[in-house]
């Protein structure tokens, strides 16, 4: 089946099996690796990406179902060779070790920022929960998106 949607602001079009995952087609057919695949079931968050504005989890969505779709990757929030708030926030209060699960986390982050008001360190921890990293323990991490909400929200 053909599928087209606008990838990072740039519309792309393939013909794919209809059973492929949004996560193998980023991966596989487009070459963005960012989108890590860590469980395919859904549990680990390695794998989100924005569609339409909101995260979700690519390894468990059908890249049919994005056809015709605004789907942004980790490749896509660098604006002007600027790092995102949140990149840079990630950065700055090191949350971050091994980094398999750093794209997945600051897409979701992203998402909690825009989405979440009067933000604090409760709504972080409970709306990551979709989000495992099995190497900082969060707290660098909590205190990254609260930072870059800080920011972001002037």
């Amino acid at each position: 089946m053909k599928v087209s949607m606008r990838i990072n602001g740039e519309q792309v079009s393939a013909d794919i099996d209809e059973t492929q995952l949004l996560a193998h087609f980023l991966r596989d057919n487009l070459n963005l690796t960012g989108t890590h695949i860590g469980c395919d079931t859904s549990q680990c968050g390695a794998c989100v990406v924005h569609l339409n504005g909101r995260a979700v989890k690519s390894c468990t969505m059908l890249a049919a179902q994005a056809d015709g779709a605004d789907v942004t990757t980790i490749e896509g929030v660098q604006q002007n060779d600027e790092l995102h708030p949140v990149q840079k926030a990630f950065r700055q209060h090191h949350a971050l070790q091994c980094g398999f699960c750093t794209p997945g986390m600051i897409m979701a982050a992203i998402d909690i920022i825009e989405n979440t008001d009067d933000l604090d360190e409760h709504d972080v921890r409970e709306q990551l929960e979709g989000n495992i990293c099995r190497c900082t323990g969060y707290q660098n991490i909590i205190a990254a998106i609260l930072s870059a909400a800080k920011e972001m929200r002037g």
